[in-house]
């Protein structure tokens, strides 16, 4: 039993489990917008389909169907947010108690005088971008 929850606390399953809880919003959403404006919009175009409910308009009998995509955005925001505050908070609590930093700040960056590209390391004596020559942050 102790192996188990050690696989179920690891850092990569709750990232992966994070990802497909948000995937899977996502994609809820993007049905809904492919279902109710590109569709109608496709069929206005043809002249058949099925004529849609909801908040929205009609462009030659095709409804578009603007209220079901709006419910989308609100679900994908509620669920995500449920999904921050059950598992990505707690797990991070959890985490911080045994010393880990998980979901935390990037690593320090700075910027290249002559690019300007913002991702170089600190050490780093050569941008990788344009290979210019730069003193190491101290």
């Amino acid at each position: 039993m102790k192996g188990f929850k050690k696989f179920l606390m690891q850092g990569n399953l709750i990232v992966v489990a994070v990802g497909l809880a948000a995937a899977l919003a996502f994609s809820t959403l993007v049905k809904a917008f492919t279902d109710s404006v590109i569709t109608p919009l496709v069929n206005a175009a043809g002249g058949g389909g099925s004529l849609g409910k909801g908040l929205g308009w009609t462009i030659n009998n095709q409804r578009i169907n603007v209220g079901a995509f709006v419910s989308a955005v609100i679900y994908f925001v509620i669920f995500m947010a449920v999904v921050y505050f059950v598992l990505v908070v707690p797990y991070r609590a959890y985490m911080k108690r045994l010393g880990h930093s998980v979901f935390g700040d990037p690593d320090p960056t700075r910027t290249c005088p002559f690019c300007l590209s913002t991702d170089i390391a600190p050490a780093a004596t050569r941008c990788p971008h344009c290979t210019s020559e730069l003193t190491p942050a101290a």
